[in-house]
Order: C-alpha cells, then sequence, then structure tokens
C-alpha cells in the first residue's frame, strides 16, 4: 500500500487486511474501538453519514466540562498532586529518558533512536512544557497532535508538531459491507480510517463537514478510558463529577443554613386589648414602624438610610397578644447550634479526593514532612504510586507514535521493524518519590538479614544456587553479570596489591598482610660468625654481583 501525504508518497509493505480482505478473512464484526473513532457505514464512494447518536457532541460537552472541572480548587489541588508525581521537572537532568537495556540491536541502531529521541522532546520542548503537557492530556483524556513535515524533503524528518484542540477533531472508521450469498449476512468488504477537522468544531459527524486527514499526519494519545458502550472516550476527571457536584451543593446548603441560623432574633408580644382585628394590625404596624431601626448602608453614595418597608427573615418578630395575656413582652430567639460542625463537608471532600486516586493525607495541612520507614508507608500511598505508573506507561503512546514516524522517515527501521523494537524499550521518567527508594532499601535489608541466617547451612541443606535464587531474588542473568563483575574486581585488586608490593619493595618496604600498611624490610638473621643467613637458617651464598666483585678486588 502506498500513502499519499503532504503531497509524497510512504510505501508499506502489502498485508492482507481489511481493505484488500482475503476469502478466508471474512468477518462481520466491527473492529474493536479502542480509541473513540466514530464507525460509519458508506453506501457508496460520495455516501454521507449523520451522527445519529449525538456521541460526538456528548464528547464536546464532556471535554468542555472536564475544563471547567479543572478550575475548583479542590480538583486544581489533586490534579497539581498527581501531575508532579507523574512528570518530576528539576534544573538539572531530563525527566525522561529511553531504556533499550533489552534492545537486541547494535550500538549504531540504539545511538540513532537515541537520537531522534532527543529530537522529538525537543520538537516537543517537554524540557519546559513537559508538565502542561500531560496536565492538559490529563484533564482532556485525549490529546491530537499534527505531524508537520517538509513534503519536498520527507527523510529530513518531522519539522514540527503542532497541537490540536480535540474539540475539533474527530478520528473516522469508514466501512463498506457486502452480502454474502450463501450465508445471508453482510460481511465487512473494506475499512478505511481517517481525521475529520473542522476549525469551527467538529460538532456532528458528518462527511462533508470537515477536512479529511491521513491517519499518519495525526499523533493521538488518550487515557484508555471508554463508557459502557465504548463509544466515547473518558477523561480520569470523569469519575469527580459527581462527588464534586455534591461537595459544592453540600457547601452552599451550609452557607445558607448559617446565614439564617446564626444571627439572634427578638420576638415582641404587643398587647392589643380588646382591639378589632383590623385596628389591632394597624397598631401592631404603627408600633413596628416607630420602635423598628433598620438602617441600610448606601454604596453607590456613601449614605446611611432607614428602611422600614420590608422585613426580611434576619429580623425580629412582632406578634399580637389579646386582653388576659401576660401584656407586652419581648423574648430572644437563640440562633443555631452546632454551626461549627463540618463532616459532611469533610466526607464528600475526601470523596472526592478518592474518586480521583489521590491520598487524603498528601492534600490535607501537616505539620511536617517525615519520610519515615517503609512499615509506615499506606496502602494508599502504594495505590497511589502504581497509578501514577500506569499514567506514565499510556502517556507513553505519544513517544511511541512520534518515533514511528520520524525514525520510518529518517529510514533507520521500517515499521514493522519498530514494532518488534517497541516491545524491548521503555521510558524512565525521573522520581520524585522517596517511598520507592525506602521499599528498595527495606528488601535489601530483609534479604541480606535472611542470608545472615541461613548461611551456616549452605553447603549442608541449601546451594549457593538456590540461596541468591530464592532469598537474594536474583535471575539467571544477574548471576552471570555479578559472578563477571566479581571477577574483575578481584583481578584489579590483585594486580593492584603486585604494584604495591614492587613499589615498596623497591623503596625497601614491605606490605604488612594484616593491617596493608608499608613497613620497612625485616633484617635478614645473622649467624654466630656474623654471616647472614636464609629464613631455614642455612648460610646465604654471595650474589653474582658480589662474586664479581671480590674477584676484581682480588685481581687488583
Amino acid at each position: 500500500m502506498a500513502l499519499t501525504l503532504f503531497g509524497f508518497t510512504i510505501s508499506r509493505k502489502e498485508e492482507p487486511t481489511n481493505q484488500n480482505q482475503e476469502p478466508n478473512k471474512k468477518t462481520f464484526a466491527l473492529p474493536q474501538n479502542d480509541d473513540g473513532a466514530v464507525t460509519i457505514q458508506s453506501g457508496s464512494y460520495y455516501g454521507t453519514y449523520v451522527d445519529l447518536d449525538g456521541v460526538v457532541r456528548n464528547e464536546i460537552e464532556l471535554i468542555t466540562r472536564y475544563r471547567e472541572m479543572s478550575m475548583q480548587p479542590e480538583l486544581e489541588t489533586a490534579i497539581d498532586e498527581i501531575v508532579n508525581e507523574s512528570i518530576v521537572m528539576e534544573d538539572s537532568g531530563k525527566s525522561v529518558e529511553i531504556n533499550m537495556d533489552e534492545l537486541q540491536q547494535p550500538e549504531n541502531i540504539k545511538k540513532k533512536i537515541r537520537d531522534e529521541f532527543d529530537y522529538i522532546l525537543k520538537l516537543l520542548n517537554f524540557g519546559n512544557m513537559g508538565h502542561d503537557i500531560f496536565r492538559r492530556w490529563y484533564i482532556d483524556g485525549r490529546m491530537f497532535w499534527h505531524v508537520v513535515i517538509d513534503d519536498a524533503s520527507p527523510a529530513l524528518g518531522i519539522q514540527e508538531i503542532r497541537y490540536i484542540d480535540p474539540r475539533r477533531i474527530r478520528k473516522i472508521r469508514e466501512i463498506q459491507k457486502t452480502k454474502d450469498t450463501k450465508t445471508g449476512m453482510e460481511i465487512i468488504k473494506s475499512e478505511k480510517e481517517y481525521y475529520l477537522y473542522n476549525e469551527r468544531g467538529v460538532v456532528g459527524a458528518h462527511s462533508n463537514l470537515g477536512t479529511k486527514i491521513a491517519v499518519d499526519a495525526i499523533v493521538n494519545v488518550n487515557s484508555g478510558l471508554m463508557d459502557s458502550k465504548r463509544a466515547m472516550v473518558l477523561s480520569y476527571l470523569h469519575k469527580a463529577i459527581k462527588p464534586l457536584n455534591q461537595l459544592r451543593m453540600i457547601e452552599d446548603a451550609t452557607v445558607i443554613y448559617r446565614l439564617s441560623r446564626a444571627p439572634e432574633r427578638r420576638i415582641f408580644y404587643i398587647d392589643v386589648g380588646n382591639m378589632p382585628t383590623v385596628k389591632a394590625e394597624q397598631y401592631l404596624r404603627d408600633i413596628m414602624v416607630k420602635y423598628r431601626n433598620k438602617l441600610v448602608y448606601d454604596s453607590s453614595t456613601g449614605e446611611i438610610k432607614d428602611d422600614r418597608k420590608h422585613l426580611s427573615m434576619l429580623e425580629d418578630f412582632w406578634l399580637p397578644r389579646r386582653e388576659g395575656g401576660k401584656g407586652t413582652e419581648i423574648t430572644t430567639l437563640p440562633g443555631g447550634q452546632n454551626l461549627g460542625e463540618l463532616e459532611d463537608v469533610k466526607y464528600f471532600e475526601k470523596k472526592l479526593y478518592k474518586s480521583l486516586g489521590v491520598p487524603v493525607s498528601r492534600l490535607e495541612a501537616q505539620q511536617g514532612f517525615s519520610l519515615g520507614r517503609t512499615t509506615e508507608i499506606t496502602r494508599d500511598e502504594l495505590k497511589f504510586t502504581k497509578f501514577v505508573q500506569r499514567l506514565r506507561s499510556k502517556f507513553s503512546g505519544l513517544f511511541d507514535d512520534l518515533l514511528r514516524v520520524q525514525l520510518a522517515l529518517k529510514r533507520v527501521c521500517t515499521e514493522e521493524e519498530w514494532k518488534n523494537f517497541r516491545e524491548d524499550i521503555w521510558y524512565d521518567y525521573k522520581k520524585d518519590n522517596n517511598f520507592t527508594e525506602l521499599k528498595e532499601a527495606e528488601l535489601i535489608t530483609s534479604r541480606v538479614s535472611l542470608l545472615q541466617l541461613v548461611d551456616p547451612f549452605v553447603g549442608r541443606y541449601y546451594s549457593q544456587e538456590w540461596v541468591r535464587k530464592n532469598i537474594l531474588q536474583q535471575t539467571d542473568e544477574d548471576i552471570e553479570e555479578i559472578n563477571n563483575q566479581i571477577a574483575m574486581e578481584a583481578q584489579a585488586a590483585q594486580q593492584q596489591q603486585a604494584d604495591a608490593e614492587a613499589q615498596a619493595n623497591a623503596q625497601g618496604m614491605t606490605i604488612d598482610p594484616n593491617s596493608g600498611q608499608r613497613v620497612p624490610l625485616p633484617a635478614p638473621p645473622v649467624g654466630p660468625n656474623g654471616e647472614q643467613l636464609n629464613p631455614d637458617g642455612t648460610p646465604m651464598l654471595p650474589s653474582k654481583f658480589e662474586v664479581q666483585a671480590n674477584e676484581l678486588e682480588f685481581a687488583a
């Protein structure tokens, strides 16, 4: 298949696909929708379709709602905690690096891949904008990038990467069906994928309401979360919609209750005697106007006005009392009790944080921060760490797709080769969580302690290989690598010891085997006649040079 993209052609290896269906690969099932694409059926080449279910419109509304939710103070704090944990931005070093230790390829291929990965990070400006890119992807639940290349020289690779608002683009999967003459079932004849882009926004999935863009020109990375119908991609904020609404409602209800019940109010019982009802009501109103003081501050003019027209719910009560009662009386109505309790608000706030997977302890006010021990690490922290790892794995799809396009354009490898490479390539994100380091240290400490207990039984009940595999948890590769390192270190130590002894002997010194320090050479033993003796007690024969010197002296 040859794909025309921006005026140039990218050739691929011919494979049996739905576009070139073989007779033995007939299927009636629609392709699995994991990317949120709208699957439509075209009746003819110029066929059109309409999104009757309203999937596209609902998805656009959801994206807008996610962005509005992210502006809430509680959600903003939780999102910052997740993003800061996922993408660690520091002054020195990269926030993410490519790991190709398990890739079985020549070193020059690895170097090219590493260089192209650094180039992609530079295009994304990931060193400065990595935090914002991840935050945008986390909130929207999807991300689209337009890969810009030089159509005159595609071998130069990617020239620019531009972000596209997900509300303006939509992936379309168009299929054509034919009826099988034998079974009468509708069989998928061909399948075509493309992106539909509209500057004003894709408000409906209609084939004539946007520009068709080739799949290879767009890089799409989503959250992997789908609705029950697997028609829409959801954001990680979707689970927080209901808890956030409940929190806002309970907070508003608390404010209204406190405003209405907080002040103390008075009840005036006015003695009206035997007045008729009409005169009693008029007399009561006159007393209210006479004794009630309602001063209002006008902020526009700066004046204080006496407003006696309206009676609000926060003012006093005036009630008539007939003859024979207690007469005129004034009592006080106490304000609401237990106004300082916020247990219901705190409950929904914790529920909101749990829906996002953020430990509540991270968001509460603390006196200080202590690393502690791994035994003090809560299960919520472990769950949060695993959640961050899953987010990083999903987000790494951005690097995979960009590397796939870049390496294919630079002819470093083909797309089929990249599929094989991808299984052995990982992305190492910089970690800012000290709990991981503490956990590893605790594991090593416990293994070494257990090794000390088992060591007396090694060679009797346990073999060294069993101890290394089951207690130290070393794999065959680790054992081989460690053995090679131990042998190299021992050889280096022997060579260093030999060099030190030779240097010490040249200076009339020797190396003490106990202390390892330089000490003077011991004086040779002396016989009864003053001759030097060997270590075994025999007389030491003169050296060759001493014999020659004596002969020369005798000849003279």
